[in-house]
């Protein structure tokens, strides 16, 4: 599946305009959301290719909203890619449970986002 619409969920602005910027200059069309709930419902509503989601967000953590996207009829086939600031490996394990297909640890390199959104 080639990935043309990226929706980027953090609820730090400084984050999701760094990501954000990222995939535009690498040619991505970009929706962002800034908390769980807006998540959910722009997966819904906008059908991105991808999910680049924060684990650490306010409202509803990264886990619960990749949960909610992988077991919902209508966007159980998009794959979320965690982006996140928590490094154990008990992340990266309950990530996957969660349905995340790949996960970045922060900080990371344009390459990196560029190269996961590649191999989607």
């Amino acid at each position: 599946m080639a990935v043309q619409k990226v929706l980027v969920v953090d609820d730090s602005a400084t984050d999701l305009k760094n990501l954000e910027q990222i995939c535009m200059d690498a040619g991505y069309s970009v929706i962002t959301a800034s908390s769980g709930a807006e998540a959910i419902e722009k997966a819904k509503n906008e059908r991105p290719d991808v999910v680049l989601l924060d684990i650490i967000m306010r409202d509803m953590n990264g886990f619960q909203v990749c949960r909610a996207i992988a077991t919902d009829a209508t966007t159980q086939h998009i794959p979320v890619v965690l982006v996140s600031s928590k490094s154990e490996k008990t992340d990266r394990v309950w990530g996957e449970q969660q349905g995340a297909k790949a996960y970045i640890t922060k900080p990371y390199t344009s390459a990196q986002i560029i190269h996961q959104l590649e191999r989607l």
